[in-house]
């Protein structure tokens, strides 16, 4: 009883109020200028947009047509519709599904391309063609070959996301230091163990890189693609707004958009981090 009671003795400094006020004051210094830079931006948009006539509406406007959307994401009435919860859900499970596809191909296609100076030459240069084609250019072949709008909004956001994921991926195996494979050749280090501890520890920077750009390519392409397929997803409540003439609630769908994108982009960066320790 008695080492216990020393060791809380020991710890209760830790834990007052006082030691923890020097991260939180470094926090909110972090936060102020953001918090400034919206506080302006929202006063400036008030002020230019609260006026008969104005195109679009004010934030006090956009409260109060669309607080109900705000307030409560995830309403039900039954078909389309459905609260901004559920269109962002159905969308982050296509671009889940055609991103991880194009991670999946993109890195194995990457892997070859970057060892093998064959492949390099076959490849490259129709990877290079390819990747300029728009990637809704892309949905109508989809559309003719699924004859589906999901497998084809699917499609739009894997043949999007692939190129930068294969680009980075085969530069990052090129750029490994030829220091590491010497090393790897003193060992004798070949096969699958030259490739997990040597080639892709040294390539994942870069993989990585790649792959930040990839999700946030997928995200812009599968709010375009909704726009034309149609169905739940938020393209398509984006494009509903529109003919219903509901700017506010375009407004407030266009900063989910935002949000859920810099949080995507957040995500895959923090895996990257921990898988490469920081280099990435």
């Amino acid at each position: 009883m008695d080492s216990a009671l020393g060791r809380i003795a020991v710890l209760a400094p830790r834990l007052q109020p006082a030691a923890l006020w020097p991260a939180l004051r470094r926090r909110i210094t972090d936060a102020m200028p953001l918090l400034v830079m919206l506080i302006v931006i929202g006063v400036l948009w008030q002020l230019l947009l609260d006026h008969p006539g104005a195109g679009l509406p004010a934030p006090s406007k956009v409260w109060m047509q669309s607080r109900e959307l705000i307030l409560h994401p995830f309403y039900d009435h039954g078909g389309l519709d459905k609260g901004l919860g559920w269109h962002l859900a159905a969308s982050l499970q296509r671009v889940a599904l055609g991103f991880t596809l194009a991670a999946l191909a993109g890195i194995a296609l990457g892997l070859l391309v970057g060892t093998s100076p064959v492949a390099m030459r076959g490849l490259d240069p129709i990877f290079q063609v390819l990747r300029t084609v728009p990637p809704l250019a892309w949905l109508p072949l989809s559309l003719a070959a699924f004859r589906d709008a999901q497998p084809s909004a699917i499609f739009v956001i894997f043949i999007t996301a692939i190129w930068p994921v294969i680009i980075n991926t085969a530069v990052g195996v090129r750029n490994v230091p030829q220091d590491y494979r010497n090393v790897a050749k003193v060992i004798r280090l070949r096969g699958f163990g030259y490739f997990s501890k040597i080639l892709l520890p040294a390539a994942a920077p870069f993989i990585f890189t790649g792959l930040r750009i990839g999700i946030g390519l997928s995200w812009l392409a599968i709010v375009a693609a909704e726009m034309l397929v149609g169905g739940v997803g938020i393209g398509f409540f984006i494009w509903d707004a529109w003919n219903s003439s509901n700017i506010s609630d375009i407004i407030v769908a266009l900063i989910y958009v935002g949000l859920v994108g810099f949080v995507l982009d957040r995500l895959v960066a923090l895996l990257g981090r921990l898988v490469t320790r920081g280099t990435a």
